[in-house]
């Protein structure tokens, strides 16, 4: 069984314009991520990746992207790709994310978020380790998130 969020984004992005559908839907179920203005480039079970562009609005006091506006970025990656990925009598929350900054984060910007180890179906809740790389147009990653993502039965 296809999760519903990857479900939807395979049947919206084979339209015109279905990425930017796809990732308007997702920031109109979680508002705040609209802040970032992302781009989902590509969905699957194990891998989300995302795109942010370099604009003034995600700027810190040095012309850079803000800090924060990259653990936006890894968070919805890593968000979308647990929904997707996870099987569908499990759900998630995020428990608690490590990040390290490596480079000045300039241009557009690219989210690639895998898990650590396989997601499973289990009767108990258990840690999902999620990765996720940020790197510039040149292909250096600028950002590195390790989230916890806390999976467990639905009810």
């Amino acid at each position: 069984m296809t999760a519903p969020v990857l479900a939807l984004y395979r049947r919206i992005t084979r339209w015109p314009a279905g990425h930017w559908l796809f990732s308007r839907a997702v920031c109109l179920k979680a508002p705040y991520f609209a802040t970032i203005a992302p781009r989902f480039v590509s969905l699957e079970p194990g891998r989300c990746e995302v795109r942010i562009r370099d604009r003034r609005r995600v700027h810190n006091h040095i012309g850079t992207v803000h800090a924060i506006a990259l653990c936006n970025l890894a968070e919805l990656s890593a968000g979308v790709m647990t929904d997707a990925t996870i099987p569908a009598s499990m759900r998630w929350i995020p428990k608690g994310m490590t990040v390290e900054y490596l480079k000045k984060a300039t241009g557009t910007l690219h989210g690639v978020a895998t898990p650590d180890v396989p997601a499973v179906e289990s009767k108990a809740g258990y840690d999902l380790p999620v990765t996720v790389a940020v790197t510039n147009s040149a292909g250096d990653t600028v950002f590195r998130a390790r989230i916890a993502m806390w999976v467990s039965p639905r009810r």
